[in-house]
Protein backbone atom coordinates (compact mmCIF):
# COMPACT_ATOMS: atom_id res chain seq x y z
CA UNK A 1 0.00 0.00 0.00
CA UNK A 2 1.72 3.12 -1.41
CA UNK A 3 1.67 6.10 1.32
CA UNK A 4 0.07 9.42 -0.07
CA UNK A 5 1.71 11.72 2.07
CA UNK A 6 5.19 10.73 0.94
CA UNK A 7 6.64 10.47 4.68
CA UNK A 8 8.97 7.69 4.63
CA UNK A 9 9.01 8.06 0.63
CA UNK A 10 12.86 6.55 0.35
CA UNK A 11 11.90 4.03 2.75
CA UNK A 12 9.33 2.84 0.82
CA UNK A 13 11.46 2.76 -2.04
CA UNK A 14 13.71 0.69 0.00
CA UNK A 15 11.29 -1.89 0.26
CA UNK A 16 10.10 -1.77 -2.82
CA UNK A 17 13.50 -2.57 -4.33
CA UNK A 18 14.06 -5.33 -1.65
CA UNK A 19 10.13 -7.29 -2.76
CA UNK A 20 11.68 -7.70 -6.38
CA UNK A 21 11.73 -6.95 -9.80
CA UNK A 22 8.17 -5.88 -10.16
CA UNK A 23 6.31 -5.71 -6.57
CA UNK A 24 1.86 -5.98 -6.44
CA UNK A 25 0.87 -2.20 -5.24
CA UNK A 26 -2.17 -0.29 -4.39
CA UNK A 27 -2.30 3.34 -4.96
CA UNK A 28 -5.54 5.74 -4.15
CA UNK A 29 -7.20 1.96 -4.60
CA UNK A 30 -5.35 1.40 -7.77
CA UNK A 31 -3.89 -2.20 -8.23
CA UNK A 32 -0.69 -2.82 -10.04
CA UNK A 33 2.86 -4.13 -10.93
CA UNK A 34 5.54 -0.98 -9.24
CA UNK A 35 8.72 -1.17 -11.20
CA UNK A 36 10.94 0.43 -8.77
CA UNK A 37 14.35 -1.16 -10.23
CA UNK A 38 16.24 0.42 -12.72
CA UNK A 39 16.50 -2.71 -14.88
CA UNK A 40 12.82 -2.91 -14.39
CA UNK A 41 11.32 0.52 -15.45
CA UNK A 42 13.70 0.59 -17.78
CA UNK A 43 12.53 -2.54 -19.70
CA UNK A 44 8.87 -1.00 -18.80
CA UNK A 45 9.71 2.62 -20.22
CA UNK A 46 10.28 1.43 -23.71
CA UNK A 47 8.78 -2.67 -23.56
CA UNK A 48 6.38 -2.12 -27.43
CA UNK A 49 3.53 -4.46 -25.22
CA UNK A 50 3.35 -2.05 -22.11
CA UNK A 51 0.84 0.91 -23.58
CA UNK A 52 -0.16 4.30 -22.32
CA UNK A 53 -3.54 4.26 -24.08
CA UNK A 54 -6.07 3.36 -21.17
CA UNK A 55 -8.05 1.29 -23.24
CA UNK A 56 -5.75 -1.57 -22.75
CA UNK A 57 -6.50 -1.49 -19.14
CA UNK A 58 -8.61 -3.97 -17.47
CA UNK A 59 -12.16 -2.91 -17.10
CA UNK A 60 -11.57 -3.94 -13.45
CA UNK A 61 -8.60 -1.90 -13.29
CA UNK A 62 -10.80 1.04 -14.59
CA UNK A 63 -13.61 0.91 -12.48
CA UNK A 64 -10.92 1.22 -9.37
CA UNK A 65 -9.85 4.43 -10.42
CA UNK A 66 -10.97 7.34 -8.25
CA UNK A 67 -12.61 10.09 -10.13
CA UNK A 68 -10.88 12.86 -7.34
CA UNK A 69 -7.83 11.22 -7.05
CA UNK A 70 -4.33 12.54 -8.40
CA UNK A 71 -4.20 9.66 -10.64
CA UNK A 72 -7.39 10.04 -13.06
CA UNK A 73 -6.27 13.65 -14.69
CA UNK A 74 -3.35 12.18 -15.93
CA UNK A 75 -4.23 8.35 -16.53
CA UNK A 76 -7.41 9.78 -18.98
CA UNK A 77 -5.69 13.01 -20.64
CA UNK A 78 -6.25 12.35 -24.13
CA UNK A 79 -2.74 13.80 -25.16
CA UNK A 80 0.08 13.03 -26.48
CA UNK A 81 0.63 12.03 -22.96
CA UNK A 82 -0.92 8.86 -23.47
CA UNK A 83 -1.16 8.35 -27.27
CA UNK A 84 0.95 5.79 -29.22
CA UNK A 85 2.27 4.66 -32.30
CA UNK A 86 1.29 7.00 -35.51
CA UNK A 87 -0.98 9.14 -33.10
CA UNK A 88 2.33 9.54 -30.63
CA UNK A 89 4.33 10.24 -33.27
CA UNK A 90 1.56 13.34 -35.10
CA UNK A 91 1.10 15.01 -31.67
CA UNK A 92 5.12 15.01 -30.66
CA UNK A 93 6.39 15.90 -34.05
CA UNK A 94 5.80 19.61 -34.18
CA UNK A 95 6.57 19.80 -30.54
CA UNK A 96 10.07 18.03 -31.34
CA UNK A 97 11.18 20.85 -33.66
CA UNK A 98 10.62 23.34 -30.93
CA UNK A 99 12.17 21.25 -27.88
CA UNK A 100 15.52 20.68 -30.26
CA UNK A 101 18.38 20.94 -28.05
CA UNK A 102 19.74 23.59 -30.52
CA UNK A 103 16.82 26.13 -29.85
CA UNK A 104 17.03 25.20 -26.02
CA UNK A 105 20.49 26.23 -26.14
CA UNK A 106 20.13 29.56 -27.78
CA UNK A 107 17.03 30.51 -25.11
CA UNK A 108 20.10 30.42 -22.72
CA UNK A 109 20.75 34.34 -22.68
CA UNK A 110 17.10 34.73 -21.84
CA UNK A 111 16.64 32.27 -19.47
CA UNK A 112 19.88 33.98 -17.99
CA UNK A 113 18.14 37.51 -17.79
CA UNK A 114 15.20 36.13 -16.29
CA UNK A 115 17.03 33.97 -13.50
CA UNK A 116 18.62 37.98 -13.09
CA UNK A 117 15.16 39.32 -11.92
CA UNK A 118 14.19 36.81 -9.49
CA UNK A 119 18.12 37.01 -7.97
CA UNK A 120 17.78 40.93 -7.99
CA UNK A 121 14.27 40.06 -6.02
CA UNK A 122 15.12 37.82 -3.59
CA UNK A 123 17.74 40.46 -2.91
CA UNK A 124 15.25 43.09 -2.32
CA UNK A 125 13.30 40.99 0.52
CA UNK A 126 14.00 41.67 4.14
CA UNK A 127 16.62 40.00 6.53
CA UNK A 128 15.76 36.29 8.00
CA UNK A 129 14.57 33.61 6.18
CA UNK A 130 13.60 32.91 3.07
CA UNK A 131 11.43 30.25 1.28
CA UNK A 132 13.46 29.35 -1.74
CA UNK A 133 10.43 27.80 -3.37
CA UNK A 134 8.22 29.99 -3.17
CA UNK A 135 10.16 33.34 -4.29
CA UNK A 136 12.56 31.15 -6.64
CA UNK A 137 12.22 27.71 -7.53
CA UNK A 138 8.69 28.05 -8.03
CA UNK A 139 8.21 31.42 -10.33
CA UNK A 140 11.23 31.06 -12.61
CA UNK A 141 10.07 28.16 -14.20
CA UNK A 142 7.38 28.84 -14.98
CA UNK A 143 8.34 32.36 -16.31
CA UNK A 144 10.28 30.22 -18.63
CA UNK A 145 7.34 28.48 -19.58
CA UNK A 146 5.34 31.14 -20.43
CA UNK A 147 7.98 33.00 -22.57
CA UNK A 148 8.51 29.83 -24.60
CA UNK A 149 5.10 29.50 -24.88
CA UNK A 150 3.90 33.07 -25.66
CA UNK A 151 1.37 33.25 -22.07
CA UNK A 152 0.85 37.33 -22.19
CA UNK A 153 3.16 38.96 -19.16
CA UNK A 154 -0.36 40.17 -17.66
CA UNK A 155 -1.91 36.68 -17.16
CA UNK A 156 0.90 34.52 -16.50
CA UNK A 157 0.43 35.46 -11.95
CA UNK A 158 -3.19 34.10 -12.71
CA UNK A 159 -2.14 31.54 -14.73
CA UNK A 160 0.32 30.33 -12.28
CA UNK A 161 -1.11 30.68 -9.04
CA UNK A 162 -4.49 28.59 -10.55
CA UNK A 163 -1.55 25.80 -11.80
CA UNK A 164 -0.30 25.77 -8.34
CA UNK A 165 -3.56 25.14 -6.41
CA UNK A 166 -3.87 22.09 -9.00
CA UNK A 167 -0.36 20.45 -8.99
CA UNK A 168 -0.30 20.40 -5.22
CA UNK A 169 -4.00 19.45 -5.03
CA UNK A 170 -4.43 22.01 -2.10
CA UNK A 171 -7.96 23.15 -1.43
CA UNK A 172 -11.98 21.58 -1.81
CA UNK A 173 -13.36 20.22 -4.50
CA UNK A 174 -14.55 23.86 -5.25
CA UNK A 175 -11.66 25.67 -4.89
CA UNK A 176 -9.80 22.73 -7.40
CA UNK A 177 -12.62 23.17 -10.01
CA UNK A 178 -12.39 26.71 -9.75
CA UNK A 179 -8.43 26.60 -10.24
CA UNK A 180 -9.05 24.79 -12.91
CA UNK A 181 -11.66 26.69 -14.70
CA UNK A 182 -9.50 29.36 -14.38
CA UNK A 183 -5.98 28.03 -15.38
CA UNK A 184 -8.14 26.29 -18.79
CA UNK A 185 -9.39 30.37 -19.04
CA UNK A 186 -6.09 31.72 -19.35
CA UNK A 187 -4.91 29.12 -21.79
CA UNK A 188 -7.97 29.25 -23.96
CA UNK A 189 -8.05 33.19 -24.33
CA UNK A 190 -4.46 33.18 -25.00
CA UNK A 191 -5.04 30.66 -27.84
CA UNK A 192 -7.30 32.34 -29.11
CA UNK A 193 -5.87 35.71 -29.23
CA UNK A 194 -2.88 34.07 -31.50
CA UNK A 195 -5.63 33.00 -34.02
CA UNK A 196 -6.11 36.97 -34.38
CA UNK A 197 -2.71 37.82 -33.83
CA UNK A 198 -0.05 35.37 -34.65
CA UNK A 199 3.69 35.95 -32.65
CA UNK A 200 6.96 34.56 -32.01
CA UNK A 201 5.99 31.87 -29.62
CA UNK A 202 4.66 28.62 -29.51
CA UNK A 203 1.42 28.54 -29.34
CA UNK A 204 1.37 30.40 -32.75
CA UNK A 205 3.22 27.78 -34.46
CA UNK A 206 0.92 25.15 -32.88
CA UNK A 207 -2.32 27.69 -33.94
CA UNK A 208 -0.62 27.61 -37.38
CA UNK A 209 -1.03 23.79 -37.23
CA UNK A 210 -4.49 23.66 -37.04
CA UNK A 211 -6.73 22.20 -39.63
CA UNK A 212 -3.33 20.42 -40.70
CA UNK A 213 -1.33 18.54 -38.20
CA UNK A 214 -3.54 19.31 -35.30
CA UNK A 215 -7.47 19.79 -34.92
CA UNK A 216 -8.46 23.12 -32.83
CA UNK A 217 -9.03 20.48 -29.63
CA UNK A 218 -5.44 19.07 -29.68
CA UNK A 219 -3.83 22.73 -30.10
CA UNK A 220 -5.69 23.15 -26.38
CA UNK A 221 -4.82 20.11 -24.72
CA UNK A 222 -1.43 20.33 -26.00
CA UNK A 223 -0.86 24.03 -24.70
CA UNK A 224 -2.34 22.93 -21.59
CA UNK A 225 -0.27 20.07 -21.17
CA UNK A 226 3.02 22.04 -21.77
CA UNK A 227 2.72 24.50 -19.47
CA UNK A 228 2.32 21.75 -16.23
CA UNK A 229 5.19 19.23 -17.42
CA UNK A 230 7.22 22.59 -18.42
CA UNK A 231 7.32 23.44 -15.20
CA UNK A 232 6.35 21.15 -12.71
CA UNK A 233 9.40 19.08 -12.42
CA UNK A 234 12.15 21.81 -12.39
CA UNK A 235 10.54 23.48 -9.78
CA UNK A 236 10.97 20.20 -7.88
CA UNK A 237 14.52 19.51 -9.15
CA UNK A 238 15.56 23.41 -8.36
CA UNK A 239 14.40 22.74 -4.75
CA UNK A 240 16.20 19.42 -4.76
CA UNK A 241 19.53 20.20 -6.05
CA UNK A 242 19.57 23.25 -3.80
CA UNK A 243 18.44 21.22 -0.66
CA UNK A 244 21.36 18.54 -1.33
CA UNK A 245 23.93 21.10 -2.41
CA UNK A 246 23.49 23.52 1.09
CA UNK A 247 23.35 19.74 3.24
CA UNK A 248 26.72 19.02 2.01
CA UNK A 249 28.93 21.67 1.47
CA UNK A 250 32.01 19.58 0.63
CA UNK A 251 29.62 18.86 -2.71
CA UNK A 252 28.90 22.48 -3.44
CA UNK A 253 32.46 23.73 -2.90
CA UNK A 254 33.28 21.08 -5.96
CA UNK A 255 30.79 22.56 -8.03
CA UNK A 256 30.64 26.42 -6.76
CA UNK A 257 34.88 26.43 -7.14
CA UNK A 258 34.76 24.91 -10.61
CA UNK A 259 36.20 21.35 -10.14
CA UNK A 260 32.81 19.68 -11.17
CA UNK A 261 30.64 21.54 -14.16
CA UNK A 262 26.90 22.65 -12.55
CA UNK A 263 25.66 20.17 -15.08
CA UNK A 264 26.85 17.17 -12.99
CA UNK A 265 24.76 18.45 -9.77
CA UNK A 266 22.08 18.59 -11.91
CA UNK A 267 21.99 15.21 -13.18
CA UNK A 268 22.85 13.95 -9.55
CA UNK A 269 20.07 15.69 -8.29
CA UNK A 270 17.64 14.27 -10.80
CA UNK A 271 18.94 10.98 -10.17
CA UNK A 272 19.10 11.24 -6.34
CA UNK A 273 15.87 12.92 -5.96
CA UNK A 274 13.79 12.61 -8.42
CA UNK A 275 10.86 14.93 -9.39
CA UNK A 276 8.89 12.53 -9.96
CA UNK A 277 8.03 9.80 -7.16
CA UNK A 278 5.93 7.64 -9.04
CA UNK A 279 4.48 8.34 -12.53
CA UNK A 280 1.08 6.05 -14.09
CA UNK A 281 0.42 4.24 -15.85
CA UNK A 282 1.09 1.10 -18.14
CA UNK A 283 -0.82 -1.02 -19.54
CA UNK A 284 0.09 -4.94 -20.92
CA UNK A 285 -1.44 -5.34 -24.56
CA UNK A 286 -0.51 -8.87 -24.40
CA UNK A 287 1.01 -11.19 -21.76
CA UNK A 288 4.46 -9.94 -20.95
CA UNK A 289 7.19 -10.58 -19.02
CA UNK A 290 9.62 -8.42 -17.04
CA UNK A 291 12.80 -9.24 -15.17
CA UNK A 292 11.36 -12.54 -14.52
CA UNK A 293 7.72 -11.21 -13.47
CA UNK A 294 4.28 -11.83 -15.90
CA UNK A 295 2.61 -9.02 -16.31
CA UNK A 296 -1.41 -10.43 -17.58
CA UNK A 297 -2.81 -8.91 -20.30
CA UNK A 298 -4.73 -5.45 -18.89
CA UNK A 299 -2.54 -5.19 -15.79
CA UNK A 300 -1.13 -1.76 -14.85
CA UNK A 301 2.12 -1.21 -13.95
CA UNK A 302 3.24 1.97 -12.10
CA UNK A 303 6.51 3.64 -13.14
CA UNK A 304 8.76 4.02 -9.60
CA UNK A 305 11.16 7.04 -11.05
CA UNK A 306 12.15 7.50 -7.26
CA UNK A 307 12.92 4.12 -6.48
CA UNK A 308 15.42 3.32 -9.67
CA UNK A 309 17.38 6.58 -9.14
CA UNK A 310 18.71 4.93 -5.59
CA UNK A 311 18.56 1.18 -6.70
CA UNK A 312 22.25 -0.22 -5.56
CA UNK A 313 22.43 -2.73 -8.26
CA UNK A 314 22.35 0.07 -10.48
CA UNK A 315 24.41 2.62 -8.63
CA UNK A 316 26.60 0.65 -6.23
CA UNK A 317 27.77 2.50 -2.92
CA UNK A 318 26.87 5.81 -3.96
CA UNK A 319 22.88 4.94 -4.39
CA UNK A 320 21.88 6.68 -1.61
CA UNK A 321 24.20 9.59 -1.87
CA UNK A 322 24.59 12.91 -3.12
CA UNK A 323 28.23 12.65 -4.93
CA UNK A 324 29.15 14.92 -8.02
CA UNK A 325 33.01 14.12 -7.54
CA UNK A 326 32.62 11.94 -10.55
CA UNK A 327 30.00 11.16 -13.19
CA UNK A 328 27.31 8.57 -12.64
CA UNK A 329 25.58 6.54 -14.90
CA UNK A 330 22.89 7.75 -16.71
CA UNK A 331 19.34 8.32 -14.77
CA UNK A 332 15.80 7.73 -16.15
CA UNK A 333 14.13 10.60 -14.74
CA UNK A 334 13.41 11.99 -17.40
CA UNK A 335 11.65 8.92 -18.89
CA UNK A 336 13.12 6.21 -21.31
CA UNK A 337 11.96 5.18 -24.71
CA UNK A 338 9.20 6.78 -27.15
CA UNK A 339 7.94 8.82 -23.95
CA UNK A 340 10.89 10.44 -23.56
CA UNK A 341 10.38 13.87 -21.66
CA UNK A 342 10.59 16.53 -24.69
CA UNK A 343 11.37 19.69 -22.05
CA UNK A 344 14.47 17.22 -20.35
CA UNK A 345 16.74 20.39 -22.64
CA UNK A 346 14.72 23.12 -21.39
CA UNK A 347 14.63 21.72 -17.61
CA UNK A 348 18.66 21.09 -17.58
CA UNK A 349 19.19 24.10 -18.57
CA UNK A 350 16.88 26.28 -16.28
CA UNK A 351 18.47 23.71 -13.48
CA UNK A 352 21.92 24.75 -14.81
CA UNK A 353 21.42 28.24 -14.88
CA UNK A 354 19.41 28.45 -11.73
CA UNK A 355 22.05 26.97 -9.40
CA UNK A 356 24.45 28.52 -11.15
CA UNK A 357 23.58 31.82 -10.67
CA UNK A 358 21.76 31.34 -7.04
CA UNK A 359 25.06 30.54 -5.57
CA UNK A 360 27.75 33.16 -7.34
CA UNK A 361 24.60 35.36 -6.02
CA UNK A 362 24.55 34.72 -2.56
CA UNK A 363 27.76 32.93 -1.61
CA UNK A 364 26.65 32.50 2.01
CA UNK A 365 23.58 30.80 1.39
CA UNK A 366 22.68 28.28 4.09
CA UNK A 367 19.64 25.98 5.17
CA UNK A 368 17.48 27.68 7.52
CA UNK A 369 16.22 24.79 8.76
CA UNK A 370 17.81 21.40 8.68
CA UNK A 371 17.05 19.32 5.68
CA UNK A 372 15.35 16.52 7.26
CA UNK A 373 12.59 17.93 8.99
CA UNK A 374 11.71 19.68 5.96
CA UNK A 375 7.91 18.52 5.29
CA UNK A 376 7.63 16.47 2.33
CA UNK A 377 5.02 17.40 -0.95
CA UNK A 378 2.32 15.17 -0.14
CA UNK A 379 1.53 13.54 -3.36
CA UNK A 380 2.20 10.00 -4.90
CA UNK A 381 3.52 11.82 -7.90
CA UNK A 382 5.97 14.39 -6.75
CA UNK A 383 8.99 13.94 -4.76
CA UNK A 384 9.97 17.15 -3.06
CA UNK A 385 9.58 19.43 0.50
CA UNK A 386 6.32 22.14 0.37
CA UNK A 387 9.50 24.68 1.28
CA UNK A 388 13.26 25.52 1.53
CA UNK A 389 13.95 28.02 3.97
CA UNK A 390 17.35 29.54 3.55
CA UNK A 391 19.26 32.34 4.83
CA UNK A 392 20.54 34.37 1.89
CA UNK A 393 23.69 35.46 3.55
CA UNK A 394 23.91 38.47 1.76
CA UNK A 395 24.30 39.60 -2.00
CA UNK A 396 27.35 39.94 -4.41
CA UNK A 397 25.44 41.20 -7.24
Amino acid sequence: MLDPTAADAHGENDRLREAGALVPVEIEGVRAWAAARHAALEAVLAHPDLSRDVRHWSAEGRRSLRAGGSLAPIVLAETMLNAEGEEHRRLRGPLSRVFSARRIGAMRPRVEAVTAEFLDRLAGLPPGPVDLRREFAYPLPCEVISDVMGIPPERRAELAGNDHVLTTTRGTPERLASARAGRDAVIRETVEERRRSPADDLISDLVALEGGELTGGEVFDTVQELYVAGHVTTVNLITNAVRLLLADPGQLELVRGGARPWSVAVEEALRLESPLRHFPMRYAVRDVEICGVTVRKGEAVLACFAAAGRDPGRYGGRAARFDVASDPPPHLSFGHGPHFCLGAPLGRLVGEVALSMLFAAFPGLALAKPADELDPVRSVLALSTTTLPVLLGGSAR
